[in-house]
């Protein structure tokens, strides 16, 4: 079968054409990144229409696929007020694969089928070779073409992913699709396994030394890499001595070895719902740099003197070696802080662990915790945005089954931690910035740093959310500055706090917000409220600290400025890397999800309404707040249209409204592992509708998803 026939199989084709309006005049050219949907119509992201997005029909992609770089031309908008164009010509194709379902016709064709939310057309791929080579498996194939006049693209196969179905094999088609690593070469894990574990009195030298100090570290239960541990001394004067100790990891993994080289490449770890893929092999991620308890490692640390105030006075910053005491879970350290001074005296509940902690690290645990809570107010004080948006976790069993969705608590156990943390990143950001002159401005000509830095809100989608909020009789006051938008945003917060429309709003403001990313440029981390501020507290998962302990060690030993050029590339390299990683991380929870959801069709669940969309009702069910979506064209008792201008889904015929945060009931009706869809479908005659809001607000602007990171 040849491409040229390939449409027999009913697949889509860019060579059925759609018939188009008149051809309108070029308003500009661009260059931009294709996002493609699975009806064929593609959204050229172009950087200089700060966030709008060029809509593309499918007769005019000249074969533009998912992730290709393209020059688009602009030729106006559309009825609905979106900007319309043309592809002018592919510069790059992309070099991530399609995940499908090998297909192989005779001896002399092959085809990889596709179901997938971004990719329509199938790709025909020379026959493969080889035991893996049959039909049926699920493949991972890179495009290499669209020849104009063919139907589909061509392309090769780049990995064979295993039976579909399997665990290893779903999760292993996420990190293929985003171009991700799922094993070292062997080369790597040979470099690293030849790193000694043994400390010798040469690795001491000019190490400070707290294997004495009590030292503690506070990890998920399930966590392998214990990257940072907390030392806690009580001073003559009255003050504490905290260290903030993080795995040394540029002392083991050295510039330009193989362990290094591919660490960059990675740019960080990627956590699965199911696993961690590293970016350092075991030996280092797990086991050599791996705080673990009763174990000497060798750290680098940050170690303050604060006053019971939570004043920070004189910060050291400096390799060190430690000897931590014990390993707390979030649980175990929130058991502690719950029971409070009692804790020292007696066992909490039968059997419980806490009751078994020494005292002298409870007391430190304690005090800890009282510094963070006055740390963590002085700083929403100083206009650091209050997110609290709920997340969930998927609970699997031994063999990476689904058998739960919850919800995530943040309690002050995690808050203890990031607020230290914080402190840490903060203060060696100011050291470097302001060379050394903590509580100074920055230096007109600092030292070439990375930064994580995070750009001030746009403009007009706070005026978008501005609207939005005042649909549900929300305000958003001043917008005067940059403490006076977030004073406004938090207040904002404040006003949502447990409302239906709560998770909307901060999906908005999500929007709103700039992407946190890494660069040479300081300009602040606006969501943090700090002028200074980097990553230095995860080496073991993140390059950027790795660069910063590197480059921090340089400077502390009064070397030149490095080159600016060449850590800005890997700035660059590194925040792309960090939100593929978050990409392929919610995929994996999306069909966790939907896996846990399969048993389930038929059910039936009380809920209420998330979102609203042009062709859904989006519904989270209780009591594990899943979200699928209601399509439109399902509800049989009208036909329902939504009405951006209210943000509302209406009745043609019987004006029954639909609002964020009515309660509904639903039964699940199909769930798709491949495509990570879920769909309800409305059970009616539980529903009493809501009578249509007297007062009309303006149209809300902006879309209901988005993504922050810190």
């Amino acid at each position: 079968m040849s491409r040229n026939n390939r449409n027999s199989r009913g697949r889509r084709s860019r060579s059925a054409r759609v018939k188009s309006a008149p051809r309108k005049r070029v308003l500009a050219e661009f260059e931009g990144t294709v996002k493609m949907s699975s009806s064929g119509i593609i959204a050229v992201k172009v950087d200089e229409l700060e966030g709008s997005d060029v809509f593309v029909r499918p007769a005019k992609s000249r074969g533009a696929l998912h992730g290709d770089r393209v020059r688009v031309a602009v030729r106006g908008k559309d009825r609905t007020g979106r900007i319309e164009g043309e592809v002018i010509s592919v510069i790059e194709r992309s070099t991530r694969p399609f995940v499908g379902i090998l297909h192989v016709v005779g001896s002399r064709q092959a085809w990889v089928l596709m179901s997938s939310k971004t990719m329509p057309y199938d790709i025909s791929v020379p026959v493969p070779e080889g035991e893996n080579a049959k039909t049926g498996i699920k493949v991972a194939a890179v495009v290499d073409g669209w020849e104009r006049g063919e139907a589909n693209p061509y392309g090769h196969i780049v990995d064979f992913l295993g039976k579909p179905g399997e665990i290893d094999t779903e999760m292993h088609a996420i990190l293929a699709q985003y171009g991700l690593p799922y094993r070292f070469e062997k080369a790597v894990e040979d470099a690293a396994d030849a790193i000694s574990d043994k400390i010798t009195q040469k690795d001491l030298k000019g190490r400070r030394d707290f294997r004495e100090t009590l030292t503690f570290t506070i990890d998920p239960h399930d966590a392998k890499d214990y990257d940072d541990a907390l030392s806690f001394r009580k001073m003559e004067n009255g003050n504490y001595e905290v260290g903030v100790h993080i795995a040394d990891v540029s002392y083991y993994v050295r510039p330009g070895s193989a362990v290094d080289e591919e660490a960059q490449k990675r740019g960080t770890s990627v956590y699965l719902v199911d696993r961690t893929v590293p970016m350092l092999p075991e030996k280092l991620s797990n086991k050599l740099c791996s705080l673990r308890p009763n174990e000497e490692k060798l750290t680098y640390s940050v170690v303050f003197e604060i006053t019971p105030q939570a004043k920070v006075i004189n910060p050291w910053f400096g390799r060190t070696v430690i000897k931590s005491d014990y390993r707390f879970d979030y649980e175990l350290a929130q058991e502690v802080i719950e029971a409070g001074a009692e804790a020292y005296e007696k066992e909490i509940g039968e059997g419980s662990e806490c009751g078994l902690i020494p005292r002298e690290i409870k007391e430190a645990v304690l005090t800890l915790n009282t510094l963070a809570l006055k740390l963590r107010k002085k700083r929403f004080a100083e206009g650091a945005i209050s997110f609290e948006r709920p997340e969930m976790k998927v609970i699997i069993d031994d063999k990476g089954k689904p058998v739960d969705v919850i919800q995530k608590i943040t309690k002050e156990a995690n808050w203890l931690i990031e607020e230290f943390m914080l402190l840490a990143n903060r203060n060696v950001a100011e050291y470097v910035a302001t060379g050394g002159k903590m509580g100074g401005k920055a230096l007109k000509n600092a030292k070439t740093f990375v930064y994580r830095v995070h750009d001030v809100p746009n403009t007009e989608k706070l005026l978008g959310l501005r609207e939005f909020a005042g649909n549900f009789g929300h305000t958003l006051g001043d917008m005067d500055g940059a403490k006076g938008v977030a004073k406004s945003l938090n207040n904002l917060l404040e006003q949502v706090k447990g409302k239906p429309e709560s998770n909307a709003i901060q999906l908005l403001m999500l929007r709103a917000m700039a992407k946190a990313v890494y660069s040479t440029e300081n300009i602040g981390h606006y969501g943090l409220a700090f002028k200074f501020y980097t990553h230095f507290t995860s080496p073991i998962r993140r390059y950027p600290d790795l660069m910063v302990h590197r480059l921090l060690s340089i400077y502390l030993s009064n070397g030149d400025s490095q080159d600016r050029g060449y850590y800005e590339a890997q700035c660059l390299h590194a925040s792309e890397r960090e939100q593929i990683a978050a990409e392929a991380e919610r995929e994996s929870i999306k069909y966790k999800i939907v896996e846990f959801m399969e048993d389930k069709v038929g059910k039936e669940y009380e809920g209420h309404i998330s979102g609203l969309t042009e062709w859904g009702i989006y519904v989270e069910i209780e009591p594990n707040m899943i979200e699928g979506m209601v399509p439109l064209r399902t509800i049989k008792s009208d036909f329902f249209t939504f009405d951006p201008d209210h943000y509302r889904t209406v009745g043609k015929r019987t004006g029954k409204i639909f609002l964020l945060g009515d309660k509904v009931k639903i039964r699940v009706k199909d769930t798709s592992l491949e495509q990570k869809l879920l769909d309800y479908e409305l059970i009616e005659d539980e529903f009493v509708a809501p009578e249509p809001p007297k007062e009309i607000k303006q149209k809300p602007r902006g879309g209901r998803r988005g993504n922050g990171r810190r």
